[in-house]
């Protein structure tokens, strides 16, 4: 069998796990602290025949770390996270990292995030307010004060450049462990603001115009390769 059709295959999977990422991006567009993720597609070679052969790799998701715009929500209880810093949740795995400072504090005076998970506090402790205290304040070094007195102190931390980051409920985990920010010249926090999502709609409309536009382009490659394969054929079995 001709070898473009491989080929052809190859790119039709790299190209549909490039629709589902673009479709996922749109749909979290006005997602708070939400994360786009990018495919990075690499060209794999085939030493069988004559000739190699590139095929298209499924590609690797690469979620972007770029930040977002900045809305006012004058909600005491949020908080938008500046710089490489990320809010620390728990999860029955482990941390989960998150950029959607929405947060709210139930009947027990837990700080919580928007899914009910507990907001960590520098330590991995469970934030605990007080119900009767008063409005928090929250200073950008995340320090919460009700009534003038330090309560607690929110869990920023910063992940490693080459840390693979994962989706996961509420946000995302890391192949390597976080640690606690330390310089706040530039990350911290922002009390009554959420960070936006950093999905450029416009730019996934584009990219999903070009998917549309490849996967045309493969389409008539198939049938190309088909019909070279049924005048192989026929002009064999003609001359049998």
């Amino acid at each position: 069998m001709q070898s473009s059709l491989y080929v052809a295959l190859s790119a039709q999977v790299a190209l549909q796990d490039r629709l589902e990422t673009v479709a996922q991006n749109v749909a979290n567009g006005n997602t708070a602290g939400y994360r786009g993720t990018e495919v990075k597609f690499d060209s794999v070679l085939s030493n069988l025949g004559a000739d190699p052969v590139a095929f298209v790799s499924p590609g690797s998701q690469v979620i972007k770390r770029q930040s977002g715009g900045l809305s006012k929500t004058g909600n005491p209880l949020d908080v938008a996270v500046k710089g490489n810093g990320w809010l620390s949740v728990a999860s029955a795995q482990g941390p989960v990292y998150t950029r959607d400072g929405r947060m709210h504090m139930n009947a027990a005076g837990a700080l919580v995030a928007l899914s009910g998970a507990p907001i960590l506090d520098g330590g991995g402790t469970p934030v605990q307010l007080d119900p009767g205290g008063g409005l928090p304040q929250i200073s950008s070094d995340g320090t919460i004060s009700q009534s003038g007195k330090r309560i607690a102190t929110l869990g920023l931390v910063t992940l490693p450049d080459d840390a693979k980051l994962s989706r996961a409920e509420g946000g995302v985990t890391s192949s390597a462990p976080g640690a606690a920010v330390s310089d706040f010249s530039a990350n911290g926090v922002v009390q009554g603001f959420v960070e936006d999502s950093n999905v450029n709609p416009i730019t996934e409309i584009t990219r999903l115009v070009y998917v549309q536009r490849s996967f045309e382009g493969v389409t008539a490659v198939v049938q190309s390769a088909e019909t070279s394969f049924k005048n192989a054929i026929q002009t064999l079995g003609s001359s049998a």
